[in-house]
């Protein structure tokens, strides 16, 4: 930067103000000197940074260039395996398919045996059932003219007995309660006997649940007569006799043309 330079006093010789001049020149010189050199390591800091930047970058994307190589090929891979995984679902679903198709073409003519089948199950049971019912009608009306006989030799002193049911009723409903197939009375008993062709142990817990639901409408009435038990069979097996007996239920079993009644030694029956 140039020095302002001083007025020259009075008595100063042109020499001496060109020395002076010349003096303040070459201070300028060597700051414009210091100056140029400045900006000269400036510009090659700057210079070597960029380089060093420059190489840095280089470096990265060389680093990019190799993990996308890497990538790249990985992701071909996956891709391959990701078509042969589909390729072998694929056929595994073709084949269970057709397996499947298979199979259910096999439950189609099972199921249309299973439902033929089942018809003349069906079919057999109403016969069944129809038959057992006709057994059942006819059981009744053999028991049923001869059976007072029987408890009248035990001095029970009943009445003649009829075939047909008796039906308690829900009073509110109507719906039909509970149905005894045949009943006797006299003046302290009430007999009220099951009728079966073949009589199951289930038919002595059903013949019970029956006499309860008569006990509670008789209680109802005012009838305070005790109530008793039978269950007459055409063919009673030796276990269902004794589950009758042991519940407390005279046995009926048919005998040629008329019925035998059954109470042994010690048999207490039970009331209601």
């Amino acid at each position: 930067m140039a020095k302002t330079l001083p007025r020259p006093p009075r008595g100063y010789t042109f020499e001496d103000v060109w020395a002076a001049l010349m003096e303040n020149t070459e201070q300028l010189r060597k700051i414009q000197t210091e100056f140029d050199r400045q900006q000269k390591a400036m510009a090659d800091r700057q210079q070597a940074e960029f380089d060093r930047q420059q190489a840095e970058f280089d470096r990265q994307q060389a680093e990019f260039d190799r993990q996308q190589a890497v990538f790249d090929k990985r992701q071909a891979e996956y891709e391959k395996q990701q078509k042969a995984a589909r390729q072998a679902e694929a056929e595994r679903l073709e084949k269970e398919a057709i397996e499947e198709a298979k199979r259910l073409e096999g439950i189609e003519i099972e199921k249309a045996k299973i439902e033929k089948l089942d018809r003349y199950m069906k079919r057999l049971g109403k016969q069944m059932g129809d038959l057992s019912r006709k057994f059942g009608k006819m059981a009744e009306h053999l028991v049923a003219p001869s059976i007072h006989r029987r408890f009248n030799e035990l001095g029970h002193h009943f009445g003649a007995s009829s075939p047909g049911g008796h039906r308690i009723f829900d009073p509110v409903t109507y719906v039909t309660k509970t149905e005894i197939d045949i009943l006797m009375e006299n003046d302290n008993t009430i007999m009220a006997v099951e009728v079966k062709v073949d009589p199951k142990i289930k038919d002595i817990d059903h013949h019970i649940r029956c006499i309860e639901i008569l006990r509670e409408h008789r209680n109802k009435l005012g009838d305070k007569r005790k109530i008793q038990g039978a269950i007459a069979g055409a063919i009673f097996g030796s276990a269902e006799k004794k589950a009758t007996l042991e519940a407390g239920f005279y046995v009926l079993e048919q005998s040629g043309d008329t019925m035998r009644l059954e109470a042994p030694e010690g048999f207490i029956p039970r009331e209601w």
